[in-house]
Parts: C-alpha cells; sequence; structure tokens
C-alpha cells in the first residue's frame, strides 16, 4: 500500500482499513487529505484482493467534517480579500468522494469512533453499513454557519429518517447520540466503545467473504427503488437478477446450498 500523510491504509483478510490521520483536527479535512483519501480509494478500487472497505478516523473523532483554517474553504480575513466559492469546493472534492464511495466494486462499512460531524456525518451515512461506538454522536452542524447539509446529506437524512427528523437535524444542529441513531434507524449499529474495531472488522471479513459482486447490486437496486416507480423498480431487479444469474456466485452459491457445505465466493 502507498505512504500518506494524513491518512493511513492497510489491507489484510481481503479488507482495507481506511483511516483519517488528523486527530489534532478531529480529522477534519483539508485538499491535502482529500487527494489522498481519492488517491486510497482508487487504489482500493483497482486492487482484487480487497473485497470490503472499512472507514474510520484516528483519536477521539471519525470526523469534523471540513477544516475551516483550510484555504480552500477559509472566508477572506478582511473586506480586500475575495469570498471563497464553496461550490467549487463541493464539485471538486466532496462530490467526488461521495460518488467514489457510493460507487466502490465491494462494500464499505464505516466504524464511527466519535463525533461525526457536517460533512463528516454524511461521509459515513454514504458507507453501505455505518457502526458506532456508543460515545459517538452525529451532528448535522451546517446551519450553525449558515449553510445547508452537503456531502449529500438532504438527499440522504430524509430517506434514513424522514423529511420531520432529517429537518430537526438540519436546522436545530443539535448532537444526536449513537443509540438514539441507532433507534431511528439512521446507522445500522452501536455498542460499546472497545468493541468498534474487533465489530467492525469481524463483519467486514465476513463481507468480504461473500458474494460482493451481489453486494454492490444490491446497493444499486436499493439507492435506485428509492426514486423509481414499482413497475420500473421491478424491472431493474429482473435485469439485475439475470446479471446474477449467469455469475459463477450464484452457481456457487446454490451448488454449497446443495451439499451442504459452506460457500466459496469470488465476486465474479
Amino acid at each position: 500500500m502507498s505512504s500518506f500523510e494524513t491518512i493511513a491504509l492497510d489491507c489484510g483478510a481481503g479488507v482495507a482499513t481506511l483511516t483519517l490521520l488528523r486527530p489534532e483536527r478531529l480529522n477534519s479535512f483539508t485538499v491535502a487529505m482529500h487527494a489522498e483519501v481519492r488517491a486510497a480509494l482508487e487504489q482500493v478500487s483497482a486492487d482484487n484482493a480487497v473485497r470490503c472497505l472499512i472507514l474510520t478516523g484516528a483519536g477521539r473523532g471519525f470526523c469534523a467534517g471540513q477544516d475551516l483554517q483550510d484555504r480552500a474553504v477559509a472566508p477572506g480575513a478582511s473586506p480586500n480579500q475575495p469570498l471563497v466559492d464553496l461550490g467549487a469546493s463541493i464539485e471538486t472534492y466532496y462530490r467526488p468522494l461521495v460518488l467514489a464511495l457510493r460507487s466502490l466494486p465491494m462494500p464499505t462499512l464505516a466504524a464511527v469512533n466519535g463525533v461525526a460531524a457536517g460533512a463528516g456525518a454524511n461521509i459515513a451515512l454514504a458507507c453501505d453499513l455505518v457502526l458506532a461506538a456508543r460515545s459517538a454522536n452525529f451532528i448535522q452542524s451546517f446551519a450553525r454557519i449558515g449553510l445547508i447539509p452537503d456531502c449529500g446529506g438532504t438527499w440522504q437524512l430524509p430517506r434514513l429518517v424522514g423529511r420531520a427528523r432529517a429537518l430537526g437535524l438540519a436546522l436545530l444542529g443539535e448532537k444526536l447520540s449513537a443509540e438514539q441513531a441507532q433507534q431511528w434507524g439512521l446507522i445500522w449499529q452501536c455498542g460499546d466503545d472497545a468493541q468498534l474495531m474487533p465489530t467492525a472488522h469481524a463483519l467486514a471479513v465476513q463481507l468480504a467473504a461473500g458474494p460482493t459482486r451481489a453486494f454492490v447490486r444490491i446497493r444499486e437496486a436499493i439507492d435506485a427503488g428509492a426514486l423509481l416507480p414499482l413497475a420500473a423498480s421491478l424491472e431493474l431487479e429482473r435485469d439485475l437478477q439475470r446479471e446474477l444469474g449467469f455469475a459463477h456466485d450464484y452457481q456457487e452459491g446454490v451448488a454449497a446450498f446443495m451439499a451442504k457445505r459452506a460457500p466459496r465466493f469470488t465476486g465474479r
């Protein structure tokens, strides 16, 4: 794996663990971190040995979103300095990041070890499964500085928790505990802090041993199904099921079931 400064990337047992590595700034994003995360995701995507990705943070936080001291987004300190185009920042950095996560050819898992605020919260929610330490919390902090949720927040939140709760989270910017997030259906699971990474890794190993091609198609079908009418969703299911029915993993899955043995999936 490549050497990075603002992140760490480790791989083993079919699982890549990408750790945001700016703990002194609660792993908030800078231009440099964006470049390294993008490079890491491209590397993981191209590595056939990697069949699941864990995204987590170092230290006491998962990710506090954008580092507001980064020159790419910091407002001018004086009236003579030009204002910053935040739309350009989203187009250049955050939109590609979210789309890259959502299009990885493998399941993705966020292990939220502490505060996940602003873009950090919504980057976690862009993963297929979200596990959180009991001490973690999620904050849609954008309105506190006069902005709207980005990184797909306006798309994700109402789909996950409904309009009323999405608006409450976005307008008030209050902390949502990991336990409440699980009760609301915002995340998959929360648990004891000490067990977060062992649990995440065990689940990632389980996913890595599974039919990863089917996992990716499940993600695509569920995301599309949120926008399609029933008839179109049924057509998409037909097309994806046809593709998977010709794949190796389906043949192996049926053979293993009939032989009462564990399947050996390859993602093909």
